[in-house]
């Protein structure tokens, strides 16, 4: 299966998402997964299933739980892929960055105190 083809359905970029920020149960992906997709334990399963077969995702056992990671390779082919259209979000990206410290630096004026001027001092 593509990389794509995996990544094109939500469920199982949800998951990845999950599995990013650290190994997890598939009891707990189960869990947030049903939650938020009202997806089955079988249907969970099976996107588990094609997320380990197309290299995306491993699985270790600890006693009788299954324990799933991610495996960052297929995201660097797809990373690899998009290589050449960089250069079509960079420049909105470092436009988006400009404006955001313009805010900030307003924001910053806006809150400073005003300056005071004493009678007293020269």
């Amino acid at each position: 299966m593509h990389a794509f083809d995996v990544l094109g359905d939500p469920t199982r970029r949800r998951i990845l998402e999950l599995l990013a920020d650290g190994e997890m149960s598939a009891g707990d992906i189960v869990r947030v997964v049903a939650a938020e997709f009202g997806s089955s334990q079988p249907a969970v399963s099976q996107h588990l299933k094609v997320l380990r077969e197309a290299g995306f995702a491993g699985v270790r056992t600890d006693g009788a739980r299954r324990l799933y990671s991610l495996d960052p390779a297929p995201l660097r082919s797809v990373d690899e892929w998009l290589d050449p259209f960089r250069r079509f979000w960079g420049p909105r990206l470092d436009a988006l960055a400009t404006e955001i410290a313009r805010g900030k630096k307003a924001r910053r004026d806006n809150n400073a105190p005003a300056p005071t001027h004493d009678k007293d001092q020269p």
